[in-house]
């Protein structure tokens, strides 16, 4: 059985919705280099903040975990 990657925004690292580290997880990199990207494109247009903001309401939280 094989084992599938799913993204999901972070519970518990998280500084606005954890769609960062969600993806930093997912991608297996540094989630500053995520939020740095996500900063630059956001100050090249704005496209950042809308791609964010999508994001957060599309990608789910990922499952508790006692």
């Amino acid at each position: 059985m094989s084992h599938v990657k799913r993204l999901y925004r972070s519970r518990t690292n998280k500084m606005l919705g954890g769609i960062c580290y969600g993806l930093s997880e997912y991608f297996d990199i540094d989630p500053s280099i995520v939020r740095i990207a996500w900063v630059i494109f956001t100050m090249l247009g704005g496209a950042g903040l809308l791609a964010y903001l999508i994001c957060w309401i599309v990608v789910p939280e990922e499952p508790f975990m006692p």
